[in-house]
């Protein structure tokens, strides 16, 4: 049985990767080792994975965010952690690890939960994919994001990005990225409409979390509604995008958060959601 809250999944003696506080509805997450500029391990990954899936589950979490640590927000997949030891697997070993890998973006997308990136520093690899994989992106002019997998010998389609990257800032700077591995600065992730906005260092967890808090207050069920479309109607045509969201509409107008906000309308207020 998965634990009753993310936060309860959190607080479990066995994750030991990453750090978590939840407050307010809030969980802020992010990678521990910043001596290191927080690369992944093989349990790290697994972690993460793990918690994102649990959160679907929370009622107790209604946005995340992913903050950096030490000026950095991940370097990626740790080279002598994960990469000198996948150099010696079986095919067999390898598949179980590229899975284990995509496993944790299919968990973000499927948590039911906005997620935030606030990036900061060197967002490289794994850690891109990480970002990429978020709802929403906030840099620093620091921020420097790089695709980087041809720069260890692999291809570029690693863990959805030939299929989310393109989709985000266009399939001619997505194919610049992944083919190439050089870093994209935070003017041109911003320009390409890969960070909703770029702000000040010290402004950037602020900034990040004040977002949060905004849909934190909002419907909850039909934030997660929001997210399951977005993810589902990438693979429908508009015929089919046009009554999968009819059906989720008519589903939102039975929640009492509907009936809330109508009667704070006629009320003229501003309407408290529940997220039921």
């Amino acid at each position: 049985m998965p634990p009753k809250s993310a936060k309860e999944a959190a607080m479990r003696s066995d994750v030991q990767h990453f750090t978590c506080r939840i407050e307010d509805g809030i969980a802020r997450i992010n990678l521990d080792r910043p001596e290191r500029k927080n690369p992944l391990t093989f349990d790290s990954y697994a972690e993460l994975r793990d918690w994102f899936r649990n959160l679907h589950y929370s009622d107790d979490v209604r946005a995340v965010v992913f903050t950096p640590n030490g000026g950095n927000f991940s370097s990626g997949g740790d080279v002598h952690d994960i990469i000198g030891p996948l150099t010696g697997m079986s095919m067999k070993e390898l598949l179980r690890f590229t899975r284990m890998t995509g496993d944790l973006v299919k968990a973000m997308v499927n948590c039911g939960k906005p997620v935030i990136s606030a990036i900061d520093g060197i967002c490289a690899g794994a850690g891109a994919i990480i970002a990429m994989a978020s709802d929403l992106r906030i840099a620093t002019p620091e921020a420097k994001t790089a695709f980087l997998f041809t720069r260890v010998g692999l291809a570029g389609c690693d863990m959805g990005a030939c299929a989310i990257l393109p989709r985000i800032i266009g399939q001619g700077r997505a194919a610049e990225l992944l083919y190439t591995g050089r870093a994209m600065s935070a003017e041109e992730g911003a320009a390409w409409g890969f960070y909703n906005r770029v702000v000040a260092a010290d402004t950037l967890e602020a900034e990040a979390t004040e977002i949060a808090r905004r849909i934190a207050a909002g419907p909850n069920f039909a934030h997660m509604m929001t997210k399951t479309m977005l993810a589902q109607e990438w693979a429908m045509s508009i015929e089919q995008a046009i009554e999968a969201e009819a059906q989720a509409q008519a589903i939102c107008m039975q929640t009492e958060d509907f009936t809330r906000a109508y009667n704070a309308f006629v009320a003229k207020g501003k309407p408290v959601f529940e997220g039921n």
